[in-house]
């Protein structure tokens, strides 16, 4: 069942120990403005995946995060997110993956469940059932299974 967030409140979601940052909702808004970003749009297209991954996270994330805790500056001063200062969180590894795996991921998994198809109302997958039984884990064959005589 899909469940509706009615509120669309922010949310804190920790990417790393002692790390976390507040995140508008991933919204269909949130995703159209991120995909038409100029940074996004800039990528060219000879480009890996992989780079369109992280033009994609940082563009989504400069849009998402209102505020965060934990991240400071070379000389250990908290700093407040800037657009430099989003990119640079990202450009951390195990940020980037958790921000990819606790906010990116979870917003596309409706997105995944579109691409399977559904059974068939009247086709073979209606009603369709097992013709072999399923076999026993513990039990091994009682004798060894027949092949095809040689003639």
């Amino acid at each position: 069942m899909l469940t509706l967030d009615l509120t669309n409140a922010p949310r804190w979601h920790d990417l790393a120990p002692g790390v976390r940052v507040q995140l508008r909702p991933l919204t269909t808004a949130l995703m159209v403005a991120t995909r038409s970003d100029p940074a996004v749009e800039a990528v060219p297209e000879a480009a890996s995946d992989e780079e369109r991954a992280v033009a994609f996270a940082k563009a989504l994330a400069r849009r998402a995060v209102l505020a965060w805790e934990g991240i400071g500056d070379a000389d250990g001063n908290a700093i407040d997110p800037s657009p430099e200062a989003i990119d640079a969180l990202l450009d951390v590894w195990p940020i980037f993956e958790a921000f990819q795996l606790t906010y990116v991921s979870k917003g596309l998994l409706l997105e995944q469940e579109k691409n399977a198809s559904a059974l068939s109302p009247n086709g073979p997958s209606a009603g369709a059932s097992d013709t072999a039984m399923p076999a026993h884990p513990t039990r091994a064959a009682s004798k060894p299974a027949r092949t095809a005589r040689r003639g």
